[in-house]
């Protein structure tokens, strides 16, 4: 008599091996485990009796493992006719007709047992939706926007993670997240996110004593187009030579001097002319008092002076014209002042208000007539300060120096900036160390429209921030830190910041790739105008991307953030130290260092343009007409074939084209001439052509011969 297994019997019912082994203890069978055989009688007595208990998932007692022998097996207990009483330690219960007994409880709970039951609360509790709108407020912790929810801390991160934002459960959410998540899990949202000061831990700036206010120094900036003479001109002004130590023969940063003119002082402040330096440009605008815009009378009005011109515009000071280079013998000085009626500033001597002065920076022509017309203009706008109050001022640049620590270039605004005045600049706070002037010399004070460079910061502050003089360092040391607090949490909120609306997108752009930079230069306004003329470089599919950008020689943790993120390392007027050179070699990081901006930027344009994928473009080679056809054995059909037109080559890809539809289109399989392979066979010769997969060759079809040749990006 053939015999089943318990685990087929279990399959038969759809139902555990346990209860069918179970079911056999019921009808006197013992057996061990789900392995265990039983007759074809025996299984048919389980099946009937399981089967009239009406249920398909018994709840059965656990089962003993398998692999353990029972060493003392107590009776099973007997089945109950439907309606007799079972005696129970918790008092007597009736059981249900047709149900099994229930096995007596296990009170320590199983490990899944318990994750069901948590699970379980948990849905639960998002089932909870608070009543009427959840108000978003701003930013708040995941733990806040869980209560808010009230729904689980893991549930909200387990919802930001699906969102591709990692949180902890004391890491802020932006309002503009939480309200989108909020949104997404079905509740009703009201934002109340309200607008953040830019600075809420800005000074107020005292008002000045009208009684106390003396007169300063204008500050004049000089901008033009590049190669336009700028700096030569302010050489020739100050009878110094910083054009002779520049790279590429271009300003790289902002320089700040001060000149005597007739026992009275201007401060001058030359932006550089290139273009990517649009940034610092701007920023000598907004504290300047006067700009100088210079124009060589042979070259004209070129788009780098129609931007200078809309940024002296923007800042609403008056512009002061230095017609240059008057001494070439291609200069016209007259049609330079046509085209700045083109662009509202019309000569005076046109019936206008701008002052245009030809000068001549190697001759020296027309200094004296540029000077006066400054301090006549400076007059005229009355600039008065009160240097007896605390100083206030603009850093207008700053760096890293390897033995002086941060250097900031300041220009006190207002007020006397002194030596050991606790100070707060941006998000750096300190105290004056020591102050130097444009000549070297150092200062114990310095008045209103007085450029010099502070010592004494903790850090290095960003171009263009306000330094303040406070009453003591620990409420500059307070202030920063706020301010690097609040700033660390605007990077956080704008780094996460997420919408439905754009998940897609951001998942689109998966696809895109990606050169990443790390950007490192001498100065902090290098910096910015990098990045900033690195952003202006469109490349279609092409991301570029700035992981870090900072001041200072390149070290060895710029290394490892660009091996992390499989950048390229820039430098600019710095060089990498012993240490990262190592690192570079060890990591096979990609650093490169320039002292001129345009050759950084032509260089990344380049690796650019390799990045994006190369187009392919169909070059036509030949043609040639299918004279007789022959069946080659392994082979297929061999094309006997007169070159009409151009070449065929071993590597052509072909067209078979009969009646001017095209039949097929692959590769050569085969090209020999007589009995021989060749690489080539020019017009005017014949030939026998094989083609790869395409056997339906006639006599009569035209064979064109054609490559695909890859064409880089412009």
């Amino acid at each position: 008599m053939s015999k089943k297994r318990v685990y087929e019997i279990s399959k038969e019912l759809k139902v555990s091996s346990r209860e069918v082994v179970w079911g056999l203890e019921q009808i006197g069978v013992h057996v061990k485990n789900h392995m265990s055989s039983v007759t074809e009688t025996e299984a048919a007595q389980v099946v009937e009796f399981l089967q009239n208990l009406g249920k398909k998932e018994p709840k059965v007692p656990d089962m003993p493992n398998a692999t353990e022998e029972r060493s003392a097996q107590s009776p099973p207990k007997e089945v109950e006719k439907a309606g007799v009483v079972q005696k129970k330690p918790g008092g007597d219960r009736k059981a249900k007709p047709g149900t099994l007994p229930r096995p007596r409880p296990n009170r320590r709970k199983s490990k899944r047992k318990r994750t069901r039951e948590v699970a379980e609360q948990s849905s639960e509790r998002t089932a909870r939706v608070p009543e009427g709108p959840v108000v978003i407020e701003g930013a708040m912790t995941v733990r806040e926007l869980a209560e808010r929810l009230n729904l689980p801390p893991n549930e909200i991160i387990r919802r930001m993670m699906g969102l591709g934002i990692m949180v902890a459960i004391n890491e802020r959410v932006d309002g503009h997240t939480a309200a989108s998540l909020a949104k997404e899990l079905g509740y009703q949202v009201e934002e109340r996110l309200p607008e953040e000061p830019d600075d809420p831990f800005a000074l107020p700036e005292e008002e000045d004593d009208p009684v106390r206010l003396k007169p300063r120094s204008p500050v004049v900036t000089v901008m033009g187009h590049v190669d336009h003479g700028k700096t030569s001109l302010l050489d020739a002004i100050r009878k110094s030579k910083v054009a002779q130590g520049e790279a590429g023969g271009i300003t790289q940063h902002i320089g700040a001097s001060v000149v005597e003119v007739d026992n009275r002082r201007v401060v001058f402040l030359d932006t550089p002319g290139h273009e990517a330096f649009t940034s610092l440009r701007a920023r000598g605008a907004q504290v300047t008092d006067i700009v100088i815009l210079v124009v060589a009378a042979d070259d004209g009005v070129m788009p780098q002076t129609v931007e200078a011109i809309n940024h002296a515009k923007a800042a609403g000071v008056p512009i002061l014209v230095a017609i240059n280079k008057i001494d070439k013998p291609g200069a016209n000085p007259d049609r330079v002042k046509q085209q700045l009626v083109d662009y509202g500033l019309v000569p005076e001597e046109w019936g206008g208000t701008t002052v245009c002065v030809p000068v001549s920076a190697v001759t020296k022509a027309g200094l004296d007539e540029l000077l006066e017309m400054l301090l006549l203009i400076g007059e005229m706008q009355e600039l008065k300060a009160d240097p007896g109050r605390k100083a206030r001022g603009v850093v207008i640049e700053a760096r890293l120096d390897r033995g002086r620590g941060p250097v900031a270039t300041v220009l006190v605004q207002n007020g006397t900036l002194r030596v050991g005045d606790p100070l707060v600049a941006g998000l750096v706070s300190g105290r004056v160390r020591a102050m130097i002037d444009d000549r070297g010399r150092r200062l114990t004070e310095a008045g209103p429209a007085i450029p010099v460079e502070v010592q004494g910061l903790s850090g290095v502050p960003q171009a263009g921030d306000e330094l303040i003089v406070l009453a003591d360092e620990k409420q500059a040391r307070e202030i920063a830190g706020k301010r690097q607090s609040l700033q660390r949490t605007r990077e956080m909120e704008q780094k996460q910041r997420v919408s439905l609306d754009d998940l897609f997108n951001r998942m689109r752009e998966g696809e895109l790739k990606e050169l990443n930079l790390v950007v490192k230069a001498d100065v902090q306004g290098s910096v910015e105008a990098l990045e900033q003329a690195l952003e202006k470089i469109d490349q279609q599919d092409v991301r570029l991307r700035v992981l870090h950008g900072g001041v200072g020689a390149i070290v060895e943790s710029d290394i490892m953030l660009a091996s992390a993120s499989d950048a390229i390392v820039i430098g600019f007027n710095v060089r990498p130290d012993a240490g990262a050179r190592q690192a570079a070699e060890r990591e096979k990081v990609d650093v490169r260092t320039y002292r001129v901006i345009y050759e950084a930027l032509d260089d990344i344009t380049a690796a650019l343009k390799g990045m994006l994928e190369p187009t392919w473009h169909e070059v036509e080679q030949g043609r040639a007409d299918v004279r007789a056809t022959f069946k080659v054995p392994k082979v297929g059909v061999v094309a006997g074939c007169y070159i009409t037109e151009g070449k065929v080559t071993s590597r052509s890809q072909v067209r078979v084209i009969r009646d001017g539809v095209v039949l097929h289109e692959g590769p050569l399989i085969s090209l020999k001439r007589f009995k021989d392979d060749v690489r080539e066979v020019n017009a005017g010769y014949e030939c026998g052509i094989g083609v790869d997969r395409f056997n339906d060759i006639k006599e009569g079809d035209t064979l064109e011969f054609f490559v695909m040749e890859r064409v880089q990006p412009e």
